[in-house]
């Protein structure tokens, strides 16, 4: 550290480091210092060096190069899924701090080489799962360590757009993220639900995957990010899981970027406990105005419905609003500074990705996967 603050070099600089990243840490001026970009497109390292970077921030094409760098005490790695593998494992091996954004992997192997790595490397590893922080999230997550749920045997993770393809980047490149919306968007949703339930002993999964509305011209029309080019679509345009876990309970998860149904539910989970239900809404059809997380149970023989107010006393941190970006950051920057353990974990970051990986082997196979 320089002067008690992280020094943070940075793996692409695209839409996620530009949009949640850099801002965030920008706001933590107290913690940290930017002193390192690394793009293959050149322009953008250098444009993120002069918006976000310290004085004198280096600017590199190759990591292979910025992870030399012996001022850079944490990487924080950005760019599309397939490279989450070798970029985290070499910082790793160069002796940093790793933040990589979601999800971990685009398959087990290559998140099991990962967690191999930081295994060895005696450094602090967390996956950026910015939901958790999110006020209704975390108090549905303390609401089931309190045991308000009861036993919590059933879930349902929704990560449902009607037509909202991301049309920048690589989002639909196959060969560079692995997939579509399940691991985009589905991810998120598994994460939320797996850590308010906190459960992860998956036992089976299955899965279907869905190839039909990525390339017909009439359904790119009407997506609200502008139309996509049907020809260059290779992902999935929907994916669904079954997973049942050791205990039986049973989560289904939902995803699309495109799908013919109406209201939209994204990075939102349903909870049915013994006790009492919880429902998290969220996604592009829920306003600002509605409750977004909302408690069922039987009361004195009648059925209720609890609301959770957004302008209650959810504490954080003391201080001004916080974004979940600036909390999420906020706390893996303590988290290294204080050695203690970030909250998402990189076991269960894990096996978020192993389910999300067994959904896609199902899909292809017709085969319930067990896991080992």
């Amino acid at each position: 550290m320089k002067d008690g603050k992280i020094q943070i070099g940075f793996i692409g600089c695209g839409g996620i480091a530009f949009n949640k990243h850099f801002p965030s840490l920008k706001d933590l001026p107290e913690l940290c210092e930017m002193v390192a970009f690394c793009d293959i497109i050149e322009e953008r390292a250098v444009q993120a060096a002069r918006e976000f970077g310290v004085e004198g921030a280096k600017v590199y094409t190759d990591y292979h190069e910025m992870l030399k760098n012996p001022e850079v005490d944490l990487v924080h790695v950005l760019t599309p899924n397939v490279v989450h593998c070798p970029a985290t494992v070499a910082a790793f091996e160069a002796g940093k701090h790793v933040m990589c954004e979601k999800p971990m992997a685009h398959n087990t192997e290559a998140a099991k080489m990962m967690m191999d790595a930081w295994k060895k490397s005696g450094k602090k590893f967390t996956i950026g799962y910015q939901n958790r922080f999110r006020q209704e999230v975390q108090a549905l997550y303390k609401s089931c360590q309190e045991g308000e749920l009861g036993d919590i045997y059933f879930a349902k993770a929704h990560a449902i757009r009607r037509r909202a393809v991301p049309t920048w980047g690589v989002f639909p490149n196959k060969a560079l993220q692995g997939g579509g919306p399940l691991i985009d968007i589905g991810t998120h949703a598994l994460d939320m639900t797996l850590w308010t339930m906190d459960n992860y002993k998956p036992k089976s999964a299955t899965g279907s995957v869905f190839y039909k509305l990525g390339h017909l011209p009439e359904a790119a029309e009407s997506n609200i990010f502008g139309p996509w080019d049907p020809k260059t679509y290779e992902v999935e345009d929907s994916a669904f899981g079954y997973v049942k876990m050791e205990n039986g309970a049973t989560i289904y998860l939902e995803s699309s970027w495109a799908l013919n149904m109406l209201g939209a539910k994204e990075a939102a989970t349903t909870l049915c406990g013994t006790k009492a239900g919880a429902e998290i809404r969220s996604g592009m059809s829920v306003t600002d105005k509605e409750d977004k997380l909302v408690y069922n149970r039987g009361h004195h023989g009648k059925l209720t419905e609890e609301h959770f107010s957004p302008g209650g006393a959810v504490a954080y941190f003391s201080g001004k609003k916080m974004t979940e970006g600036v909390l999420e950051a906020k706390q893996w920057l303590e988290a290294i500074k204080n050695d203690r353990e970030p909250l998402v974990k990189p076991e269960q970051a894990f096996v978020v990705t192993q389910i999300l990986d067994a959904i896609y082997q199902s899909a292809a196979t017709g085969k319930e996967v067990f896991f080992e």
